[in-house]
Formats: C-alpha cells, structure tokens, sequence
C-alpha cells in the first residue's frame, strides 16, 4: 500500500511522522514540487497511492477519478472544504481529519492580528522603515466591542481568551447555534449587529457554498469607519476584490487576512498598506504542525492496518455537504 503526502511542509519541524511510516515499512512518497499544489497538478502528484495524507489542495471528484487506487484522504488540519466529501463517499473512500490539532495556534495567532491592528504596530513599523516617526494613537482591545462570526473549536477560544486576557472587552458572536457554554461570556446576535456595532470584526466559519463571499460590499458597508476585519478561517468567506476596495477608500480602517482564494496570493491586497497579510499562518506553531501531521499520518496508518479512523470526518459535514448541494441545484 502506497501513501503520498502531498502537505507542505511535512516532517521538517518533527520528522516523526516520517519515521512512523518507516517503522510500518509504508511505501510513501513526499510532495516532490515542495510547494502548495495547483488544481491541475493534484491528480498527478497522487497518482497511483492508495492514501494520500493531504493539504489544502483541492481533491474533487475530477481528481479522485483520476487516481483510481485511491482508498483514504487524511488531512492535516480541520477544514474539509478542499475536499468533495459527496464525491469520497460516492466512491467508497474514506477520510479523516486533525480537528483539535490547529486550534491553539488559530486561535493565538487571531488575537495577535487583532492587537496588531488596534495598535497599529505593523502600520508604525512600515513608516519607520520610510523614515518616519509617527507616534500614532492606537486603541486598548479592553475598550473595544469584537464581533465573532463563527463559534465552533476557533471561535470559542477566540473569545475566552479575550474575556480571559482583557477584562472590560464587550464581545458579540453569531453561530448557526446558541451554545450555552458561551453565554457568560458573549451577547449572541445576528451578523448585521456585529458588522454595524463592533471594532472588531473576527471570522471563524467553514468555507461552503453558504459562506462564499459571506462578506462583499453590501457587508462591508455596514462596518465602523474605523473598524478592522480579521480573517483566519478560509479564502473566499471574504470577497478580496470588495476588501480592497473598503480600505482603499478608508470605509475600513484597516484588515488582517491570513487566507486568501488562491494561494500563494499575489493580488491587489499587495498593493496597500492598511492590510496585514500573513502566509496561511494559522496553523505554523511547531508544535500544532507536528501534532497535526502525527495525527493525520497516525490514520493513515490504521487504514492500512484496517483498523477505524480515531477522526474520521463526521456525518454531520456529509449532511451538510448534502444539503448545500440541494440548495445550490
């Protein structure tokens, strides 16, 4: 049996994952471009393994068509919007996923996005590297109403660490649900209230067919003038194109995007300096990346020993997929 790691990177912060294979005598092969697959190359990298322990690049139904060995998709990280789960159980093939492994890391790395912006820390470094010393007037995370769109594994640690690390913070959430656990800590309103009454404006939703351009120019018109956005959940909840435009004409204050549509991202977001953009970070913590790759390379090999998946992906998200499907046809 053949496994092909198409993730990048992999094994480089913990080779452990590589040593687990080694130690079963797996077959395996590692991403031999180093780099986040195109569309148009999955299938060709996958080729004829019958597991692929993968990233964030798109397996559809196309591909899995073309990889006819195929038996088991085991990705690294929580998000499963790279993958056509409609399409896997179609053709018998299973999947798994890391859950719990990138939540500390999002999380941590959502809140430093958020100080950055009220403080203005990378706005002021910018200016200082031009020669100018500018001693701009920020604003404390511990006065301002943050508005979380999203309250699943991220989103609910998100908001205990602000109300944990800044007393006096006022926090707004929206989630398809109330959950109780959350109550002391927010006030649960719709999204509109978030956009027209918060500073700061923090997304944590999947990336589906319902969340494509959650937030576009109408959204966007509903912000504080001096609101800043914060996106560390997935490319294409928020529309760049409509981002940039809201800072160019300061109907934003100012943004911080960690995930984009495409990826590696070259676009106009580039271009100005009121946004903050990071490499898909969420996750680069050494000890969140290894664990997620441990977890993910630990399913694949039960599914070669035959054994269940300790995460496999629930069925609930096939329900969904199911379901947004029948909406969108």
């Amino acid at each position: 049996m053949k496994i092909v790691v198409t993730t990048v990177p992999f094994g480089t912060i913990d080779p452990l994952s590589i040593r687990l294979m080694e130690q079963e005598n797996l077959s395996y092969e590692i991403n031999p471009l180093n780099r986040k697959l195109r569309p148009e190359e999955v299938s060709g990298v996958i080729g004829n393994a019958d597991i692929v322990i993968a990233g964030t690049e798109p397996i559809t139904d196309e591909v899995m068509g073309q990889c006819p060995n195929l038996k088991a998709i085991c990705r690294v990280g929580i998000g499963l919007d790279s993958v056509d789960l409609l399409a896997s159980r179609r053709r018998g093939i299973a999947v798994s996923y890391t859950p719990d492994g990138p939540t500390p890391a999002v999380a941590e790395l959502t809140v430093g996005h958020i100080l950055d912006l009220l403080r203005r820390t990378s706005e002021v470094d910018r200016e200082i590297r031009k020669g100018c010393w500018s001693r701009v007037a920020g604003r404390r995370l511990s006065q301002c109403k943050v508005g979380i769109i999203g309250c699943g594994r991220i989103g609910s640690r998100v908001i205990k660490h602000l109300y944990n690390g800044f007393e006096g913070v006022e926090i707004l959430a929206n989630d398809l649900s109330v959950k109780d656990e959350l109550s002391p800590y927010v006030h649960w309103v719709d999204k509109k209230s978030i956009y027209k009454e918060c500073d700061v404006v923090s997304i944590h939703v999947p990336l589906t067919s319902a969340t494509q351009d959650m937030i576009s120019a109408q959204e966007l018109a509903m912000f504080k003038d001096d609101g800043v956005l914060v996106n560390t959940s997935r490319g294409g909840i928020v529309n760049e194109t409509e981002l940039w435009k809201a800072l160019v004409s300061k109907k934003l204050q100012s943004a911080a995007v960690d995930v984009f549509e495409e990826e590696p991202y070259k676009g106009v977001l580039t271009g100005i300096d009121n946004v903050v953009l990071t490499c898909h970070l969420g996750s680069m913590t050494k000890d969140c990346r290894a664990t997620m790759e441990i977890e993910a390379t630990q399913e694949a090999i039960r599914f070669y020993k035959g054994e269940d998946f300790i995460s496999p992906v629930p069925e609930d998200e096939f329900i969904l997929a199911k379901a947004l499907l029948e909406n969108k046809t």
